[in-house]
């Protein structure tokens, strides 16, 4: 028969067996690859569409690769900063009110437990066990009532190098060609590099999802096949002038 405490841990810790993802550094790291591919690859090749020399688009992917790993840094750092502090906010008041009101607390952990299917004898048993420490307390009810865990509220400084790293290596795939060569060899390097890379990143989202890994990679692949195609056209409709 279980005691009173091992109920409690199973009902505070049922998330255990979950992939912990609220770091960000995984999410990041997984979309920030996506989002450097699909992004300079159709700089790249908007910027060959308008028949830009090979110094002109090279020019344009380091550009777009350093500026978009600086701007997706950036924004994973102030969102999951500002995550974090909304979260630290409202421990704060829940540690507040266990410190001012527990007995009331200590009643919401109950109706909690009711409200989930939890036998009334049971349920109460729970809440005193959960309302023995202060810190227990705010675990759960951090957990039970906010949905998030006190102890995992995420690194806005590991998101951000993760964003930025592998918004870079994403980035620089497509630009590799033009560093070396120009013209239509570069453009169907680039394009292949594309395709290879968009379908592998699928795949690799594919795991860190559970979806499919062929619906992942085409997927992947139809997004960035779009954004090329776009990009390409208008830099073929539109051109530059003046630039050599």
């Amino acid at each position: 028969m279980k005691t009173g405490r091992h109920q409690a841990l199973e009902v505070a810790g049922h998330d255990h067996h979950h992939r912990s993802i609220t770091t960000g550094g995984a999410r990041a790291a997984v979309f920030g690859v996506s989002d450097g591919l699909v992004t300079n690859v159709s700089l790249i090749l908007g910027m060959a569409g308008a028949q830009s020399s090979q110094g002109v688009v090279r020019l344009a992917g380091l550009a777009g690769m350093i500026a978009g790993a600086f701007s997706m840094a950036t924004g994973e750092y102030v969102s999951m900063r500002a995550q974090a502090e909304l979260f630290e906010r409202e421990l704060a008041l829940e540690r507040r009110e266990i410190a001012r009101r527990p007995e009331g607390e200590r009643r919401e952990l109950v109706k909690i437990y009711e409200n989930r299917g939890v036998d009334p004898e049971a349920a109460r048993r729970l809440a005193d066990e959960m309302m023995r420490t202060p810190e227990l307390a705010l675990e759960t009810h951090a957990r039970e009532e906010l949905g998030i865990d006190p102890n995992a509220l995420g690194s806005p400084v590991l998101a951000a190098a993760s964003s930025f790293a592998t918004f870079a290596v994403g980035a620089l795939l497509p630009l590799l060609p033009w560093l070396f060569v120009g013209g239509t060899a570069a453009i169907v390097a680039s394009v292949v590099i594309g395709v290879v890379a968009s379908i592998a990143v699928g795949v690799a989202l594919a795991v860190f999802t559970g979806r499919p890994w062929w619906f992942s990679a085409l997927r992947q692949l139809g997004i960035s096949t779009v954004a090329a195609a776009v990009t390409y056209g208008i830099g073929r409709a539109v051109g530059i002038s003046g630039v050599h």
